[in-house]
Parts: structure tokens; sequence; C-alpha cells
């Protein structure tokens, strides 16, 4: 079944390719689909469009098909070309002429951008939760190993004392930021495109403010031509969020594998977080760092494939469209999978204590060693020089004193107004049902 059939036959060959991979990436949208579909029986019945009794059907057909979903027996076959198809198809078998009234005053382009902005807005959230919950770990980790310091790198060069406290909560402060793109993409799918129809709206006296309130979408998009150019923004601003975490969790995994390394033995995983070699039996991998690492390098690329696919387009809908769904829903998956392994495997994290007790760190204090001659009087070029040289000429001697104290209220300070950043989005942000 097609909702634009209109008795014409379509070459099979032609159909297959124009289907595409609807049917499979469509199950995303199922749920979305049929939540529209209940505001949109709702507002017609009391536009006086379908009666009362029709709604009712309509709203138990719905209801059946939402529960299908929820259960897992939801399925599309090849008889239909899409999600959309198979629902009206369903209302129509069970209720005859109600099914087919489903449709009235809406087009399938605001049909399809309506369950994609509602898919899109929930993911965000859905995101945005697991990523408070990683903070926390975080915040956690970063609050118990404060004292255990870490020498700090620059140009992969040992540079001056850190501390495992400073690191984790870096990374608790960056997904923070990567929020911000999270809620800005929410801001984008937070917008009501249905009854825009096909971009030119509808005659019939339909109530918009009614779907928006009952789906829940924080604003209405007014403008009909403005509602389809949501196709394409949505999903690139999603793509941007994505992209900007993935670098975050790219980075991470790139420490943690340069830290697991024998070279520098920071952390160790559990034996059961790692994987062998087929010739060597002393080897314990980080691949599950590695693969996030990979992962999240491709996810980077998303912006500029969307992009690739959209920018050339004027206003109006395009068959273009339809293959953002292949570009963007499975990534949107992998960075779920993603940030559940980080959930996982960060708990399990062993901190290698008294890092810095080893003398090929001494020179990481070396800046400790000039700001005492400082507060002795010596000026700045004259202490940095004289400690260069006591480096060169073997006689520095490390002023360990430094470290606990220093970073300590370094450390306290970052957590506290780190603290504060999390309660501010949590009260102030629609990610949140603010």
């Amino acid at each position: 079944m097609k909702i634009w059939d209109k008795g014409i036959a379509v070459d099979k060959k032609i159909e297959a390719f124009t289907v595409g991979r609807d049917r499979e990436l469509d199950m995303y949208l199922a749920k979305f689909d049929v939540q529209a579909s209940k505001a949109q029986a709702n507002m017609l019945a009391k536009a006086g469009l379908i009666s009362d009794a029709e709604n009712e059907q309509l709203q138990q057909g719905l209801a059946e098909l939402a529960a299908q979903v929820e259960e897992g027996s939801f399925t599309i076959d090849e008889s239909f070309e899409d999600v959309h198809s198979k629902i009206e198809y369903y209302l129509t078998e069970k209720f005859g002429d109600a099914g087919k009234k489903i449709h009235t005053a809406r087009s399938r382009n605001d049909q399809v951008l309506t369950a994609i902005q509602l898919f899109l807005k929930d993911y965000t959230e859905r995101t945005a939760a697991k990523v408070l919950e990683l903070v926390s770990v975080l915040l956690q980790k970063a609050e118990a190993h404060q004292a255990d310091l870490m020498p700090g790198y620059t140009h992969f060069q040992a540079a001056m004392p850190s501390s495992f406290g400073l690191w984790f909560s870096a990374y608790a402060e960056h997904l923070l930021l990567d929020l911000a793109l999270f809620e800005a993409a929410h801001t984008v799918a937070d917008q009501n495109p249905l009854g825009s129809g096909a971009g030119f709206g509808s005659s019939f006296p339909i109530d918009r403010q009614q779907t928006t309130a009952e789906l829940g979408f924080g604003q209405m998009a007014v403008s009909a031509v403005g509602a389809q150019m949501l196709r394409g923004k949505t999903e690139k601003t999603l793509a941007f969020a994505i992209a900007g975490m993935a670098a975050t969790f790219s980075k991470m995994a790139y420490d943690l594998v340069l830290y697991n390394s024998q070279d520098l033995a920071f952390v160790e995983l559990p034996a059961a977080f790692t994987t062998g070699s087929s010739i060597m039996p002393h080897k314990k991998n980080p691949d599950v760092f590695e693969l996030i690492r990979a992962r999240c390098n491709a996810l980077q690329a998303l912006p500029n494939t969307l992009m690739l696919v959209t920018n050339n387009l004027p206003s109006g809908y395009h068959r273009d469209f339809q293959i953002l769904k292949e570009i963007l829903f499975e990534p949107m998956t992998q960075l779920l999978d993603i940030l559940d392994i980080v959930l996982f495997a960060l708990p399990q994290l062993k901190i290698k204590p008294s890092l810095l007790d080893q003398p090929k760190y001494d020179a990481v204090f070396t800046v400790e060693n000039i700001n005492q001659l400082i507060q002795a009087g010596t000026p700045f070029r004259t202490a940095y020089k004289e400690v260069g040289q006591a480096v060169e000429d073997g006689s520095y001697v490390p002023h360990k004193e430094f470290s606990t104290t220093h970073l300590g209220s370094v450390h306290n300070l970052g957590l506290e107004v780190i603290q504060q950043k999390v309660e501010r989005l949590q009260q102030g942000s629609r990610l949140f049902g603010m």
C-alpha cells in the first residue's frame, strides 16, 4: 500500500530503488508516527472533520498499534511502502471510513516531518539523561582520586604535575559543553510542523496549537513553508551535536589507550575488559577504547555528509531528504551504545598510585622550583634560567612539596563550579523537561 497511490502501477525496479531502506529505518519512527496520528485524530474531531465516534475508533486502533510497537510485534512487510502506509492500512482495515479520514488536512510531508521531529527531540532528551549520568560518575571518580597525582603532558612530553581528579573532572565539564549543542538540537526539534501540509498549509479549520500542546512541542513552526525547511536543518543540527560529543569521547578513549600502555601504566583495565593476541600470550589489549576512538572519529564526519546531501536544495520538500535517515539514524544509536559502554567501563578503571615518585618524572616539578625561588625574591626570568641550567648540568633537585595542596584547591573549586553547571542545566533546559 502507498498512501499516494492513484491506481497507476509503478515499475517494480523503480519502486524498490525509491523505497530503499525505509521499511527498516521507519521502525525508529513507528512510535512517534502513532503518537502524532493520535493528536491528528483528536484535532480533526475537535474541528468537526470527523465524528467523536470515529475518533474513538481511531484512538483505539492507534493504542493497539502503540502496544505492538512497545512489545516488538509491529512489523512493516513488503506490501507497504513505509510505516505511514502500514498505520493507515491498519486503521482502514479495522474501521473502514474512519481509517480513510485520518489523513485529512495532512500531507505525508508534514506527517513524516512530525514523526522525525518527535524522534529526534526524544533522542536528545534520552542522550542528555545518559550524559548527566556519566557526568555524575566522572565527578565521583574525580572526588575519589583528587590526591592521586599524574604527570600532565603537552607535546607528548611530561610537563607539570596534574591529578586524576583534574582529568576526570575535565571530561565532566566538557560533556556539559557538548550538551549545549544537544540543547540547540533539541530547540530545533521542538518545533511542531503538523498541519503545514505539503508546505502550503490547509484550507480546513485545523487547530495547530492543539496538536502542539498534545504532542509536547515547545513551539509551533508557524510558517508552513518554514516548517518544511526543518527537514535537513534538524538533522544537521543534531549531527553537529553528535560530532561534538564524539570528539570528546575520542579524546578520552585516546587518553586511556595511552594511559593503559606498559610505557605509561597510569591506569589498568580489568582483564575481562581486554582482548588478547593470537600469538603473544602476554597481551591485554584495550580494544574497547580503540573501537570507541574509531567509531567516534567516524561520527565526526556526520555533519559534512548531511551537508553534502542537502546544501544545494531550494525550499520545499525533495526526495533527497529520504536518505538522511540512512545517514543519521544508526549513528544516533552508535553514540548511545558508546555512552553505555563508557558508563560500564569507567567505574572499573583502576588508577595506579604514586606515579610521580618515579625519578623519570622529577622534571615535572621544575615550575615549583621556579615558584619557590620567586617567593624568595628572585625575578622570574632569573629563576627560570637558574632551574633550566640545573636540569642541564644534573644538579636539579625537585621540590615535590607542591602538588597535593595546590592541585587540591584547584580541584575543589572545579568540582563546585561543575556541579553548579549541572544544576543550572537541569533547572533551566527543556532537555530535562523544564
